[in-house]
């Protein structure tokens, strides 16, 4: 690493970047059960299990609610081909609820199978590092003391935005952990709703919801790897230009692209819910 203050600044923001980016790779990559060691998943499980026995309960009164507002009359129900349905239904409803969690992991593996035949279409196993070009160093260790007081106020505010950047980035990953954690504690709850006719929109939208949780990580891993497409080929530098120059522009088309994927993995559960209807 350089000993020049300006260009240690700039490197130590671009590898807090390039850090977060591989812990992206790491984290689309993990299962509910396996991240952070399981602990977390350990207690999901635990309250998933409470929320089942709240589940078959109110799977009974959506059942009950179900069959009063849908039939006219009790001879109705007495029909063996109305009978029948309504049986299915329930014994539907009772399979979803008390298998829920298979369910969801089930869901969950489908949409991460998917995030690895994009790795591998792809060719890529991990991110693309972003590095000062050594033309710009040079001409940044070049500089005199004077023409240097430019320099570290562009280099300021650049690396603070790129840190600023590479943290919401991964908080927003690390969210879609949370979210999965939420949606898996509170399933029986939602997934009751089947046994009613009225009440089964309930259901369908919450597994469409937590679908689209799954397939954030989909859009996530696209993202990097464009990102990394671009990393693969940094911004020119014009080595005619002054230092100061270099660096602003090296550093405007560095945070527009940060930019640019922030925004993009912020926005993926919008994006998976737009192309689900939802």
């Amino acid at each position: 690493m350089s000993d020049n203050w300006i260009v240690q600044n700039l490197e130590n923001a671009l590898n807090t970047w390039n850090d977060k980016l591989a812990e992206i790779w790491t984290l689309v990559t993990q299962t509910p059960e396996t991240f952070k060691g399981g602990t977390i998943w350990n207690v999901i499980k635990t309250i998933h299990g409470g929320m089942q026995a709240i589940g078959l309960a109110l799977l009974v009164l959506f059942f009950v609610v179900g069959v009063m507002k849908t039939c006219g009359s009790l001879t109705e129900v007495k029909k063996p081909e109305h009978a029948l349905k309504l049986f299915l239904r329930f014994a539907i409803a009772k399979i979803v609820v008390t298998y829920g969690m298979d369910l969801m992991l089930s869901i969950f593996k489908i949409s991460q199978g998917i995030v690895s035949k994009i790795m591998t279409l792809s060719n890529m196993t991990g991110s693309t590092k972003s590095t000062l070009p050594s033309e710009m160093i040079k001409a940044i260790e070049d500089c005199g003391f004077f023409e240097s007081i430019p320099l570290w106020a562009v280099t300021l505010i650049g690396g603070l935005l790129v840190t600023v950047l590479a943290f919401i980035m991964i908080m927003t990953v690390y969210g879609r952990f949370f979210k999965l954690y939420l949606y898996t504690a509170i399933a029986p709850v939602p997934l009751s709703t089947f046994a009613g006719e009225p009440t089964q929109n309930i259901g369908k939208s919450f597994l469409k919801s937590y679908s689209a949780v799954c397939l954030e990580g989909v859009i996530i891993v696209l993202s990097c790897i464009i990102f990394s497409l671009f990393a693969s080929t940094p911004p020119v530098v014009d080595t005619n230009a002054a230092a100061v120059t270099q660096v602003w522009k090296y550093i405007g088309e560095l945070v527009f692209n940060m930019l640019v994927l922030v925004g993009i993995i912020k926005m993926s559960d919008r994006v998976v819910r737009e192309m689900m209807g939802l």
